[in-house]
């Protein structure tokens, strides 16, 4: 089987804004999680990426022109950004991978996605849209632009039905001046909402812009003919504007950033800042979605269908949409203290941020002088519980687990330790109670989500850099819990943790578990390199 290498690896985390500063961080036994204050002076702890893009200006600037670092600061969500900052990261620990990515062509590739999604930039574009739709309906509605109004105003006369109008359909909506003071904003939006459509002087206008927008190409070189049909629509909307003295149309205030921010966004990105040509996509699988671009990368380095693969997640910064969420799924604690995993059990704390490795066929890598990072990635098994939305099973996750160890080709007893999903919720004691029918009670045991928080995709990727960091140097950081906050139940299923004291790394594999929302699991199995069989072959 072709054994697979990390050739170059790139962190944004809390506190830790590159690999360097994030493994001296996890030498200390602290918490890297701070107050939110989204909603004003709040309880919720998060974790907020150190990032600045000026960080990557100079690589940017040396490559591109230079209006593309401004595209980048103007038109990406913070998700992907972080992304690009990481694979920029991911890069410097080879000097030459960056050509030779681009000289592989299609066999380099980029399998990194996100968790929740750009959310910061989808609330913005949503909250431009809802203003902006305001202000519309609010001038359609006034007496003189709406005779339909007036009438039922003044004489009582019933509307008209309008069929298949969005918002104008179904009964007419409460008088906002008939509403409590608290509900009368909302019973505006509604009322103005139901009654804009029946504007006949809007339809008038709706029809002078359908004619604008029906100048088509007729004759002439497209591309010059194009340019000139724009400059003449945008001429005519102009000037329609100011005859009606209307506020702009609500389309108009949907930004394109929402068309540039989609699900593959962070992997396009990346294929081009990398000038990578090959396939790019995002394998998401919420909380297992870096072990799950793992396994993608893996498996297509050893089908032959790449040398490379740039892997990884990225989460956006908290956001007051992502903590509400949270709290609200009964997954996440509001004391204002760290809730350690293995612990109270209380919840856990939203985190942003990205984790990108380049993987890649080891041989041919090593071949050329690369050196690998780490540790050696062996197998990564999958499954799913196919139960419960959230709350995780034994039965799928101790399907990966043993399907990662057959994948090694190693017993559950050649592994010496292993890092939870633990995400200081109730699910912590179904998942060392999963653990320990599989594995051993002489496994070393991490759980390090009260150190950087709960990043919905990126988190398993950090974990898994901090195992890896850990054994390249022969030693297990050091996590916040102390022995005596284990909590007792957890206490009478295994009792070999790693507490605020880091200690020598354990002989044997490394295991890490991710569990994901919706019943995704991942479980990865790796060795320390040195530990490598008669040959050298996985």
């Amino acid at each position: 089987m072709t054994r697979v290498g990390i050739f170059g690896w790139g962190i944004v985390a809390p506190r830790s804004r590159n690999i360097p500063t994030f493994a001296r961080n996890l030498e200390e036994a602290t918490s890297w999680l701070a107050p939110f204050n989204g909603f004003g002076r709040d309880n919720f702890l998060v974790g907020t990426p150190a990032f600045r893009l000026e960080d990557y200006r100079p690589w940017i600037e040396e490559r591109f022109p230079p209006n593309r670092f401004h595209q980048l600061e103007s038109k990406m969500d913070t998700n992907t950004l972080y992304a690009i900052g990481a694979f920029i990261q991911a890069l410097e620990q080879n000097p030459g991978m960056e050509a030779e990515l681009q000289g592989l062509g299609s066999e380099a590739q980029v399998h990194v996605a996100t968790g929740m999604g750009p959310i910061p930039m989808l609330y913005g574009a949503s909250l431009d849209y809802h203003y902006a739709q305001d202000r519309w309906n609010a001038f359609w509605v006034q007496r003189e632009r709406n005779p339909a109004l007036t009438a039922w105003q003044d004489h009582g006369q019933e509307p008209e039905a309008l069929e298949g109008v969005s918002g104008a359909e179904g009964p007419m909506p409460p008088d906002p001046a008939t509403v409590p003071d608290h509900d009368r904003p909302l019973a505006q939006v509604r009322w103005n909402a139901w009654w804009a459509p029946r504007s006949p002087d809007l339809q008038v206008y709706l029809q002078h812009l359908a004619d604008i927008d029906a100048l088509a190409v007729e004759s002439g070189a497209v591309q010059s003919a194009k340019l000139n049909i724009l400059r003449e629509k945008q001429r005519r909307r102009t000037r329609l504007q100011k005859e009606w003295g209307a506020p702009d149309p609500p389309w108009e205030a949907v930004t394109a950033n929402v068309l540039w921010n989609i699900g593959n966004t962070p992997a396009a990105q990346i294929s081009m800042m990398g000038k990578i040509t090959g396939l790019s996509y995002g394998p998401a699988a919420a909380c297992s979605t870096f072990s799950v671009a793992l396994k993608s990368g893996m498996d297509t380095i050893r089908r032959g269908e790449a040398k490379a693969v740039v892997i990884g997640a990225c989460d956006s910064a908290p956001h007051p949409m992502v903590v509400g969420t949270f709290y609200n799924a009964r997954v996440m604690v509001a004391d204002g203290d760290v809730s350690m995993p293995l612990s109270g059990l209380k919840g856990t704390h939203a985190s942003g941020g990205a984790c990108i490795w380049i993987v890649g066929d080891h041989d041919y890598f090593t071949a050329r002088g690369y050196k690998p990072v780490g540790m050696e990635p062996l197998s990564v098994g999958v499954s799913s519980d196919a139960d419960h939305i959230i709350t995780p099973s034994r039965e799928g996750p101790t399907e990966s687990i043993l399907q990662a160890l057959r994948g090694a080709g190693v017993e559950a007893s050649d592994v010496g330790g292993w890092d939870l999903h633990a995400t200081g919720t109730p699910g912590d004691h179904t998942e060392i109670e999963t653990l320990r029918g599989v594995i051993p009670e002489t496994v070393l045991v991490t759980a390090r989500k009260g150190t950087f928080g709960h990043g919905m995709a990126v988190a398993g990727g950090w974990e898994l850099t901090a195992q890896y960091l850990g054994y390249e140097r022969g030693t297990v950081f050091p996590t916040p819990l102390t022995q005596g906050e284990l909590n007792p139940e957890i206490a009478r299923l295994h009792g070999r943790f790693v507490f605020d004291t880091g200690c020598e790394a354990p002989g044997g594999m490394a295991g890490k578990l991710s569990m994901g929302v919706g019943g995704v699991n991942a479980c990865v199995i790796s060795r320390p390199y040195g530990r490598e069989p008669e040959g050298g072959s996985g």
